[in-house]
């Protein structure tokens, strides 16, 4: 080797060196409620089938327009940054509910092609929690059991044990799943229920591999007392570990809660209102209209959720405004359908790497946003703020 090319090694070797003791420092300064990453909406959901989608597009036209997109699988979203999954469940403790979908028949009767089993393995005959977005007429999922898709989300988190934390929102879904005539109804939650839906999050991630309540609320009056005391765990604490967020509104999240004084015990937050002693995460829809609300939240301490379109809109018209404003609000969870690009619907996608206010948290000048200089998927995936 040549002394030139042993110069240009070393140096490369150094500037190697000092990006990761720069890394390291920022993960001890930073901390969960510091980061923002982008999320997939529905994670799970793989879209319709041909003669589904034609079937559903002709006979429900409007409603096809604002869910007609679809998802990679979970890993594959993992790999290309994404670090927030949502999932929806419904309870199935006997299994079979929702294995016939009736989507199915209608487009037999109307003549159309038959399309690929959507279920091929007989998961849907289990027991145990299914992943649905809506029953009937659109139950293709990457994975449609719940067990299924932790398993699928801890797989990736072995193989990338210094990942950034992975959020996952959670819906519960009750009752009537659509509205096709006779549709499938979901079960009620129990006590009972919620149980078993943690006992089916801990057989899967293991305590040193999942962020609970009770580890943040430690010393703290309230869930919300330690958000807004900023006694979120570190990036170096957090990283390699998921956080689970029930998702479903204020009286969703005191079902969830029960007779506890707070979520001692449980393995999930819950996103509910800001004055509630629960109040760790918020959802608040909509940047353009409640901007200010969120960098006060943020500001605060709270975690946000919010979206940067809905219902396609924004995609189809790629109109980038709505997520622009999520991006700059600060929020730590900024929600798409689009975190890659469809050709068949345009070039839109929602990506912290092409928006420069993404550096930056909620009223911090540019002196206090730091930007991550490692190429590394580990941290390219975010952007954070120092306060």
């Amino acid at each position: 080797m040549t002394s030139s090319r042993l110069g240009a090694g070393l140096l490369a070797l150094a500037a190697m060196t000092a990006a990761a003791q720069t890394s390291s420092k920022q993960d001890k300064l930073l901390h969960l409620n510091q980061i923002q990453v982008v999320g997939s909406h529905n994670s799970y959901n793989t879209g319709f089938a041909p003669s589904e989608e034609k079937y559903f597009s002709t006979h429900f036209p409007e409603a096809f327009h604002g869910v007609d997109y679809h998802h990679q699988s979970l890993p594959k979203q993992l790999d290309a940054g994404v670090r927030q999954l949502e999932l929806d469940i419904v309870t199935d403790p006997a299994g079979g509910r929702f294995s016939h979908p009736k989507i199915v028949g209608l487009t037999k009767e109307a003549g159309l092609p038959a399309d690929p089993d959507f279920d091929p393995q007989h998961e849907m005959d289990k027991p145990g929690f299914k992943v649905i977005h809506l029953g009937d007429v659109n139950q293709r999922s990457s994975c449609q059991t719940f067990v299924h898709c932790l398993q699928d989300i801890r797989g990736w988190s072995k193989a990338h044990p210094k990942h950034v934390p992975i959020l996952l929102l959670i819906e519960d879904k009750q009752g009537r799943l659509s509205q096709l005539p006779g549709a499938t109804t979901a079960e009620p939650w129990t006590a009972e229920t919620w149980n078993a839906l943690d006992a089916e999050i801990r057989a899967v991630f293991g305590p040193d591999h999942l962020i609970a309540p009770e580890q943040v609320q430690e010393g703290h009056a309230s869930l919300r007392d330690a958000a807004m005391a900023h006694a979120w765990p570190s990036l170096a604490q957090a990283r390699g570990k998921v956080v689970f967020v029930l998702n479903d509104g204020d009286a969703r999240a005191k079902a969830y809660q029960g007779q506890r004084k707070s979520l001692e015990g449980r393995a999930m937050f819950v996103a509910t209102e800001a004055d509630s002693p629960l109040a760790a995460f918020l959802s608040i829809p909509d940047p353009l209209k409640d901007g200010a609300r969120i960098r006060q939240a943020v500001q605060q301490g709270l975690m946000v959720l919010t979206r940067a379109d809905a219902e396609t809109r924004e995609a189809r018209e790629n109109n980038g405004s709505r997520r622009t404003a999520a991006i700059a609000s600060g929020a730590q969870i900024v929600q798409t359908d689009f975190a890659m690009a469809d050709r068949a619907v345009g070039p839109y996608r929602v990506s912290l790497a092409e928006n420069s206010a993404a550096m930056c948290g909620a009223k911090l000048s540019p002196e206090h946003c730091v930007r991550f200089t490692d190429p590394s998927l580990e941290t390219r995936v975010l952007a954070a703020a120092v306060p």
